[in-house]
């Protein structure tokens, strides 16, 4: 049957009304998730960031309704598993749980780093941050960082300090103790934390700077001496240990930080689905409780917004302290 011209005119309005209507993303029109979700973890099996991811992971399972599985990828200092999450696809099922290490420090650390944590990667949740604290061999003879400090300058050069290894966090507290206190403390670095520990354990050191999670049972047993934690608040963990900062090094704020992220172009609404469900884990007694155990402080702001501020401080402040010791890694 032939079309009139008013039936031309109603079929011409209802296509030009169809090509107006907003065509969404395939990604966007996919219910998420769908299948297992990759939860990379830089470090090795067995340590404390990978037992806080797997506590994590158990919890996401049960609120997002599908598998997070921890894959450990170590190597170069966290950098082989953060590059491996910056090249996945973006599509909200390869996330990497960073540490200061990947998602700050090692950017300026190591002479090649193939990627970059301020612009490879979309921030989905900062989880919190574990203080570092200063601990002595209780024979030391000094109960106080005014004490530390007197008695380095009255013999420059004569104490020393352990550290994990050239480039890492309590080797970096060092050099950042030195330039703002005027001490001379010598690094002694050794191949892990638990070669560090057992030095000073054995009185083969005088000092380190560690996290307050690994030197709780120390402190509590007596064999180490805390003078002093290294951020601005005191722990909640161990509340009647005094900061480094109260104690006439001002500013001085130094802790090991916690960050979830995500490849670079992640669809906006997954990692709105992503951090609100690591919001509700962070939120479940049992993670809750036990986090605040292990001496975890919670972030102040769980929003992508505010991990990225953090990445971007905390990436430019470490480059100095990096430019001032000297050291880089290959």
């Amino acid at each position: 049957m032939p079309i009139n011209k008013r039936q031309l005119l109603t079929l011409a309005a209802a296509a030009a009304a169809a090509t107006a209507l907003p065509v969404l993303p395939a990604a966007a029109q996919e219910k998420f998730p769908e299948r297992i979700i990759n939860f990379v973890v830089p470090f090795s099996p067995g340590g404390p960031t990978d037992a806080m991811a797997r506590l994590l992971a158990a919890e996401l399972t049960r609120e997002l309704g599908q598998s997070v599985v921890v894959d450990n990828r170590a190597g170069a200092g966290g950098n082989i598993g953060a590059e491996a999450v910056a090249r996945a696809k973006p599509d909200g099922y390869n996330i990497l749980f960073g540490t200061s290490g990947p998602l700050a420090i090692n950017h300026s650390l190591y002479k090649e780093i193939r990627y970059d944590p301020r612009t490879s990667f979309d921030p989905i949740i900062y989880v919190g941050y574990l203080p570092n604290v200063l601990v002595v061999r209780p024979d030391l003879g000094v109960s106080t960082v005014q004490q530390l400090i007197a008695k380095e300058k009255a013999a420059p050069g004569k104490l020393n300090y352990a550290s994990s290894g050239n480039g890492a966090s309590s080797h970096l507290t060092g050099v950042l103790f030195n330039d703002m206190a005027g001490t001379k403390l010598v690094h002694v670095p050794f191949k892990g934390t638990g070669p560090a520990l057992n030095a000073l354990l054995a009185g083969q050191v005088d000092m380190t700077f560690t996290d307050i999670l690994t030197a709780m049972p120390y402190i509590k047993s007596g064999k180490f001496k805390a003078l002093g934690m290294t951020t601005t608040q005191r722990s909640k963990a161990m509340p009647d240990i005094p900061t480094v900062a109260e104690q006439g090094l001002k500013g001085f704020d130094v802790s090991v930080f916690f960050g979830v992220v995500a490849p670079k172009g992640t669809p906006p609404d997954r990692i709105k689905v992503l951090n609100e469900a690591f919001v509700r884990a962070l939120a479940a007694p049992k993670v809750k409780d036990t986090f605040a155990a292990q001496g975890l402080e919670s972030a102040p702001d769980h929003s992508p917004a505010y991990l990225g501020q953090l990445i971007n401080k905390e990436t430019d402040a470490w480059a100095k302290v990096v430019q001032s010791s000297g050291v880089r890694l290959d």
